[in-house]
Parts: C-alpha cells; sequence; structure tokens
C-alpha cells in the first residue's frame, strides 16, 4: 500500500479482548488517531492533511467506522478524513438474523455463532446470553431499549431484493430486557455504528465498503451503504459474490488465493483514485 500509493501508511496497534473491553479498543484508536491529525505531527512525517484515509477490515473496520464517527464530531480536529475504507465490517449487535447471518450460519471463518460470543467478549458479558441472542431475544418487541435503533437497521428497507432472497425479519413479541440492562453496550454507537443517527452519518467522508457473499456481515455493511447514502455521503458498495470473511489476508503464497487477490486489488484500486 505504501509503495502503490505513495501514502504513510499508519496501523495502531490497539489493546485486544481479554487484557480488555470495550471502549478500550476504541479509546486507543480514537486517541492515536486524533494525535496523528494534529498538524506538527502530519508535517513530521510529510503526510498532505488533504490525503488521509481512516481504514480497517472486519473489527479493524468497526473502530474504523466508529473512529471516523468521532472525528466528524470532534471541532477540536481541524483535519478530517477524506476517505473511509471498510472492508467487511462488523457494525451492529441487534439482529443475528439478518439475510446473511441465516444464509452463512455456518459458513467457516465466521458463523453466527462465534460472531455472537465475539460481541459478548468485547463487552465482557455473560456468555450465557448467546444463545437468546441467536433468535433476536435481546430486541424483542417488549424490550424497550431497543425500539428507537429498530429503524436503523431494518433490512427489509435498506437491502436491495438480490440480498433479501425470501427471507423473513426474526421479531419476538416477548424477550429478556436484562441482556440490554446488563450490557447496554449494545446500542453504544462507538461499538455498533450503524445504530448512529442521521445528524452524524451526513458528517462522514466518501466511503468504500467492501462486502462479501459469503459473511455473516455482508448485510451490516450493505446496510451502513445504504444508510450513509440516504444521508447524502458518497459511496462506492464493492460487493464480491464468490468472496468470504477475512479473504483479502489469502495474498501471499501458498496461500494466494484468487479471492485475496482481487479484493486487495480492487479496494487498493479505489483508494489510488480517490486518496
Amino acid at each position: 500500500m505504501t509503495e502503490s500509493l505513495k501514502a504513510v501508511i499508519v496501523s495502531i496497534e490497539y489493546r485486544l479482548v481479554p487484557k480488555v473491553h470495550f471502549p478500550e479498543p476504541f479509546n486507543d484508536a480514537f486517541r492515536a488517531a486524533k494525535h496523528f491529525l494534529q498538524p506538527d505531527v502530519l508535517a513530521k512525517y510529510s503526510v498532505d492533511p488533504g490525503r488521509i484515509a481512516i481504514s480497517g477490515d472486519s473489527a479493524g473496520g468497526n473502530l474504523a467506522a466508529a473512529v471516523c464517527q468521532q472525528l466528524s464530531r470532534d471541532t477540536s480536529v481541524t483535519n478530517k478524513p477524506k476517505l473511509q475504507a471498510l472492508i467487511y465490517p462488523v457494525l451492529q449487535a441487534l439482529d443475528f438474523n439478518t439475510p446473511s447471518y441465516r444464509q452463512n450460519v455456518n459458513m467457516p471463518v465466521l458463523p453466527r455463532f462465534v460472531m455472537i460470543k465475539f460481541w459478548i467478549d468485547y463487552f465482557n458479558g455473560n456468555p450465557d446470553f448467546a444463545h437468546s441472542m441467536v433468535i433476536n431475544n435481546h430486541t424483542a418487541l417488549d424490550v424497550s431499549q431497543a425500539v428507537p435503533y429498530k429503524g436503523h437497521l431494518n433490512w427489509s428497507s435498506l437491502l436491495p431484493s438480490v440480498f433479501k432472497k425470501n427471507y423473513k425479519p426474526v421479531i419476538q413479541t416477548t424477550g429478556k430486557a436484562e441482556i440490554l440492562q446488563e450490557i447496554p453496550e449494545l446500542l453504544d454507537i462507538r461499538a455498533t455504528p450503524l445504530l448512529a443517527e442521521k445528524e452524524i452519518l451526513q458528517l462522514q467522508p466518501k466511503t468504500y465498503i467492501l462486502t462479501c457473499e459469503n459473511d455473516v456481515l455482508r448485510d451490516d455493511g450493505v446496510m451502513y451503504a445504504k444508510r450513509l447514502e440516504n444521508a447524502g455521503v458518497e459511496v462506492t458498495l464493492d460487493h464480491f459474490e464468490d468472496c468470504f470473511h477475512g479473504c483479502m489476508i489469502f495474498t501471499v503464497w501458498p496461500t494466494d488465493f484468487s479471492a485475496g487477490l482481487q479484493t486487495r486489488e480492487s479496494y487498493m484500486k479505489w483508494l489510488d483514485q480517490n486518496l
């Protein structure tokens, strides 16, 4: 990336679960990004303040989106990112029955139940909640805390028919309100950027989102792309029908798969044309 884009690449070594839990990984990423965006720091590394992008894949895509939202609202930050590029990002934890979660429920690399356990670990929550969250008991109609956010991830209206296929929403009448009571972070946009209000989304920079068909997180990215677009943000949704979650790491022999090479090439091409 450095050679192709003639860019300075900063990789933030944020702390990980289980040594820390949310919000510490976010705080690490935000503090580092905010520090680097200071005019004197940019000058030290010969960075053009008009050519700054924030990017990440998977959990890093979550942090990139959340950091971008936070920076957009921070009036003390004068140099804002020009772009954000999110690679199969994880963006919400309220609906584990989107079409992509059901279609890829047992898909290797990232099955649905593993993703739910990752969320619980991130918040240092009770692992016993996992089975209830699989069937959306944490966002049932009688769980009042979740009601204001349902429209933000209403995939019936946010997803095109090619992704909805024949799936129907899973909405429980009665659920377990104690899940959101014990893990209120499930509604914190620093952890779940897809839940942000339109007033925040419209402040976001030009955006690239890469999604894969064989990935439980496909619909997270597609819904975020649509909500950003609805807020007036210029968005490129780059969808790969024959690719899977995490595929971009497979670019070096003997695991130089076509899925990794084609996604990396497309991502790099967009950055080269837009940065």
